[in-house]
């Protein structure tokens, strides 16, 4: 049977085409059926032919080539909430970051392309300033300071590394990383020397990378076992029994969080919880107590007491989440298929308001980040099936709706 990652591939591909053929102006309500069993393999592929049959003569939006700009977005306030969208197909990783003198950059991986790009968000407006090729399925990307930017890329198992020049990419430098790669973080960087970690799109090895700028063959490697399918590692400040922080992530197969210290981050990861359903996502609040959990399936999703060790259920109106990102301690974003949930909680996990954005697609990466310079955070979101990215500025719990 195919693992969980692969499944969850698979039924991606099966909500953009059934997306296409909304746009023709049909319901093809086979595909709606299919995509609801798609964590069966053999109804999977059954459902991929099924739909191709359907759509076949479809044709998907034109994209512009490489260096081509792109108009302005238009702002598009929804139920009175201020929000830009991005045209961008299938965007599976990215990364914002603001400069003092720039404005505020955003990379972005363009997952079926096969493109890394660079747009610039001004205000409340954004404009495509580059477009590059990598090879087959780019996953992540993300900025190793303000001039480098590197991409995870399956294809070449490898992180590619480009630097910005003006409003162009260059790539200097690919990194072999010795399978093919879901997820990169930076793990620390000092006078031009980087170390990263990259997580695999399935199997259990991880890979610490170390590279220096000025030496391109200076890039090595050293492989530690974690998980199954270890997606999206994050940087803690806190693990609980320990003084300080480390990197802790979600395992999608083997359906837990694992951790590993700063003090010895080769070492055997420590499991901090374990579950009956998908882990997809774990990400820290601001202050570093809590670790947050989305689980696919379940109708709850989870935090972990990051002193104690504690674990708390929360309670979910849907299946759970694919994605999750802290405001607060007590105050959470959980991402889902074209919406976002916000919940504030209690010491004890229980949910005491939820409210509702809407988004344009499969809200698998969330971003908390102030773009527009007024001080209140603003959320970017990268739509892993669908063709936008949703720019939704803050603050965002008062412009949330109570019901959607």
């Amino acid at each position: 049977m195919l693992h969980a990652a692969k499944e969850i591939k698979l039924g991606n591909i099966l909500w953009v085409l059934s997306k296409k053929w909304r746009q023709t102006g049909a319901i093809f309500f086979a595909c709606g059926v299919f995509m609801k069993l798609s964590r069966s393999v053999h109804f999977c592929w059954l459902g991929v032919v099924a739909c191709l049959v359907m759509i076949a003569g479809c044709q998907m939006q034109p994209v512009a080539g490489a260096g081509a700009v792109a108009s302005p977005a238009v702002q598009a306030p929804q139920g009175g909430i201020d929000r830009i969208k991005i045209e961008a197909p299938m965007v599976w990783g990215g990364e914002a970051r603001c400069f003092a003198a720039m404005g505020c950059r955003l990379v972005m991986i363009e997952h079926e392309e096969g493109k890394v790009a660079l747009h610039k968000i001004d205000g409340r407006t954004s404009r495509l300033l580059d477009r590059q090729t990598v090879a087959y399925h780019p996953d992540s990307a993300i900025w190793l300071s303000d001039s480098l930017v590197a991409a995870a890329v399956e294809a070449t198992g490898s992180l590619d590394i480009f630097r910005i020049e003006g409003e162009r990419m260059v790539r200097v430098h690919q990194a072999v990383v010795g399978f093919a790669p879901r997820d990169v973080i930076l793990v620390n960087a000092s006078q031009g020397q980087y170390k990263f970690l990259a997580t695999p799109y399935s199997g259990k090895e991880v890979s610490w990378i170390d590279w220096h700028e000025d030496n391109r063959q200076a890039a090595t490697s050293k492989k530690t076992r974690w998980c199954e399918a270890p997606w999206h590692p994050v940087r803690v400040s806190k693990l609980p029994g320990t003084q300080g922080g480390g990197i802790a992530v979600a395992c999608l197969d083997d359906r837990k969080v694992v951790a590993v210290s700063d003090a010895d981050l080769l070492a055997t990861p420590r499991v901090l919880a374990s579950f009956a359903a998908i882990a997809r996502q774990a990400r820290p609040s601001p202050s570093g107590h809590w670790l947050y959990v989305s689980l696919e399936t379940g109708s709850r999703n989870a935090r972990i007491n990051m002193q104690s060790g504690e674990l708390q259920w929360i309670q979910s109106p849907l299946t759970g989440s694919v994605s999750v990102a802290p405001l607060s301690d007590d105050l959470v974003v959980w991402g889902e298929d074209a919406k976002l949930y916000l919940q504030r909680l209690d010491a004890d996990a229980k949910v005491l308001e939820t409210r509702w954005l809407k988004t344009g697609g499969f809200s698998t990466g969330l971003q908390l980040i102030d773009l527009d310079g007024d001080g209140e955070r603003d959320l970017v979101v990268l739509n892993s099936v669908d063709a936008v990215v949703d720019v939704i500025y803050g603050p965002l719990w008062d412009r949330a709706a109570e019901r959607l």
